[in-house]
């Protein structure tokens, strides 16, 4: 089966359902989301047994379907899978802030645009060519303008679409500059073509210096590295919670696809080392900003969120690397660490979204004494902090740990020394929730967790994942070969 008919089965089943939910004014609306988890999952089945990964070139010379390109679709489809039961789990919150006819509520289309979310981030993965990437970037960041603001008559989500959809809109005039002058330079849209011409390049490097910072500032914002980081916090806690999910995962794999596909040329061009040192630059002030400010917060989405660009720095610095050191390659070890980052987000979110639905709250108070609530739900929180703290044996442990192998490999001592001690702070914020659970009372009068047996297998399986690729990487450790 060629890989394209994926995007086409994403496509087709979005369509069908928002047909559904249009014309069958007396469903349930909830059915729709069983009938994209079902949909969702088939493709994903389609992805790993039926997909022929053989072809040495790109398709139609711009859509390639490499290993990589296989990976991130198939992250995009499991992202996208758990975000539909986290918006399940989510609906009585969600509707309570819409208006509609009884039965509707804007449920239906709730559960349908994560599916176009999801063809916009498969289609990135294949892109090769310059006007693709950026048609599919931005059907995947118009679509977020959306759901972001989807609680219009919450304020805090209205001012988060609002946010995100200035800043969103001012970083894509960036991008897209950058791209017109990478255009304007060789007269190429495809990346290959564009390499081809760059490694040859005998002119000035200034306009090329000038790409690169232009491409950079627009990346950056997509992939919430600093000093582009600001929009990040405001935007994550306004949201509803399943998108945050999708915005910290998604959004993020997004951004780095599209940052790996534009430096494979600049950095065979006369430019590397300035590109190389811009990523050290970017990653460290990403790693001091996001770990420092995560130590404050004490509403658990601005942490998760400050998280969020910490990790973002982890991710550049093994990009700014450049090179591979110890059997791993640069965009190998971001494959990995984006997999693992799936797993151990999704699950504190699985978690966050039961909470929040029960005391209506985001607030790290919301989670005091939660080990006598549901101790189910406090170990599964648990893993999830321990695995992005970096926790041996835990998923999160190898994708820091193959990231300094990367920055030691490098020699750039300096780098290494920030990223350590921004991990060794992580520990301080991540365990602060862990003490709300085990530490602290719960509140009085404490409304009871109740959650759907759909959720319940969900953070099943995210724990299962965090302990077995925590002890056995093998699975993801076949990306990381140069």
């Amino acid at each position: 089966m060629p890989a394209y008919f994926l995007e086409i089965a994403i496509v087709l089943l979005g369509l069908g359902l928002l047909m559904v939910d249009a014309f069958a004014t007396t469903l349930d609306r909830r059915l729709l989301g069983h009938l994209g988890i079902a949909g969702v999952a088939a493709v994903l089945a389609g992805l790993v047994f039926g997909v022929d990964s053989s072809a040495s070139e790109p398709l139609w010379g711009f859509y390639a379907t490499d290993t990589a390109a296989l990976f991130y679709k198939g992250l995009a489809l499991v992202c996208t899978l758990l975000v539909l039961v986290l918006a399940l789990e989510y609906a009585p919150v969600l509707e309570s802030y819409r208006d509609g006819r009884p039965g509707r509520r804007g449920l239906g289309e709730f559960l349908c645009l994560p599916l176009f979310l999801c063809a916009g981030l498969m289609w990135m993965a294949s892109m090769t060519d310059l006007l693709g990437l950026f048609v599919a970037l931005e059907t995947v960041t118009i679509t977020f303008y959306v759901v972001v603001a989807y609680m219009r008559r919450n304020l805090g989500s209205l001012e988060a679409g609002v946010k995100y959809l200035i800043l969103g809109a001012l970083s894509t005039g960036f991008l897209l500059y950058g791209l017109a002058w990478l255009f304007g330079l060789t007269g190429q849209t495809n990346l290959a073509a564009i390499q081809t011409v760059l490694v040859d390049w005998k002119g000035d490097t200034t306009p090329l210096l000038f790409t690169m910072a232009l491409l950079m500032v627009g990346l950056s914002f997509k992939v919430g590295a600093a000093p582009f980081q600001f929009w990040i916090p405001d935007v994550y806690q306004g949201a509803p919670t399943p998108i945050t999910a999708f915005l910290s995962v998604g959004s993020k794999a997004a951004g780095f696809i599209v940052l790996i596909r534009l430096l494979e040329p600049l950095l065979a061009s006369p430019i590397r080392h300035a590109v190389l040192l811009m990523l050290g630059v970017l990653a460290g002030a990403t790693l001091i900003v996001g770990n420092l400010a995560a130590i404050s917060q004490s509403n658990f989405k601005r942490l998760l969120a400050y998280s969020s660009i910490a990790h973002a720095g982890f991710l550049l610095m093994a990009l700014a690397a450049g090179q591979p050191a110890g059997g791993v390659s640069p965009n190998g070890v971001v494959a990995l660490y984006l997999g693992t980052y799936l797993v151990m987000t999704m699950l504190a979110f699985a978690v966050l979204v039961i909470v929040r639905k029960a005391g209506g709250s985001d607030e790290l108070t919301a989670f005091n004494g939660l080990s006598q609530r549901s101790p189910f739900l406090a170990f599964a929180l648990v893993l999830a902090m321990a695995s992005l703290a970096g926790v041996p044996l835990t998923a999160g442990f190898f994708g820091k740990f193959f990231s300094l192998v990367l920055i030691a490999g490098a020699g750039q001592w300096a780098l290494l020394t920030v990223a350590v001690v921004a991990a060794a702070c992580g520990f301080y914020y991540y365990f602060k929730v862990i003490r709300c659970m085990y530490w602290n009372d719960p509140v009085s009068e404490a409304p009871p967790l109740v959650f759907s047996q759909l959720t319940r297998v969900a953070i099943i399986l995210l724990c299962v994942a965090v302990v077995v690729l925590g002890v056995y990487p093998k699975p993801l450790t076949c990306l990381l070969a140069p």
